[in-house]
């Protein structure tokens, strides 16, 4: 489980490919000094597993099935990503809860001056996310907790303060990137109770 509060940016310092899977080695800019083998580390939104680890970087492997449904098979060497360790026990949940289970790819339409520093973007919503996405509500892109700020039938908006830009990926993003959604766990289980409820009373 994750926060979708970044903590840093790592870069992509090498690609293997093996069988279909690729293994990415990945280096923090902050010291990742806690890691273990098995340990999850969400990339980009995905939550991921550590097979190998240094004082530098670490190694995670990306199955087919994730690389046709996220952003990950875009990534080369020098790319950067977002990162975030999983979650222990008595830490603040600053954000909301994330699984790292991406469930549908994005793509930015437009990036406007939001005022000042801040950037207004509109981002393409896949069909199966519509019933999930509310007006202020939670959305995770590439890992980031993020507000939403108007929901519609095919797109969203969010805004990204300046910190967020400085920190996270976000300062790469250009209209027609990819980016990976996460919708709030709530909104589903929600409708998986309200759909045996309504079944129930049906029958």
């Amino acid at each position: 489980m994750f926060s979708g509060i970044v903590e840093c940016i790592g870069f992509i310092t090498a690609i293997i490919l093996n069988d279909g899977c690729k293994q990415f080695t990945i280096q923090p800019e902050i010291p990742f000094d806690d890691l273990n083998i098995g340990d999850s580390v969400c990339v980009n939104g995905i939550c991921l597993t550590v097979t190998h680890f240094t004082n530098t970087d670490f190694n995670v492997t990306v199955v087919p099935e994730t690389l046709r449904v996220t952003n990950l098979d875009n990534l080369v060497i020098n790319d950067p990503v977002n990162l975030e360790r999983s979650l222990k026990l008595g830490q603040r949940l600053g954000g909301h809860y994330v699984q790292g289970h991406v469930d549908g790819v994005g793509e930015i339409l437009s990036i406007t001056p939001d005022h000042s520093s801040a950037l207004l973007v509109k981002i393409s919503l896949p069909k199966k996310l519509t019933n999930y996405l509310v007006n202020k509500g939670y959305i995770t892109i590439d890992g980031m907790s993020i507000t939403i700020i108007e929901a519609a039938e095919e797109w969203f908006t969010v805004t990204f303060i300046p910190h967020t830009q400085a920190v996270t990926v976000t300062n790469q993003y250009r209209v027609g990137h990819t980016v990976n959604l996460e919708a709030d766990i709530v909104g589903k289980y929600i409708e998986k109770i309200t759909r045996g409820a309504i079944h129930a009373t049906t029958n």
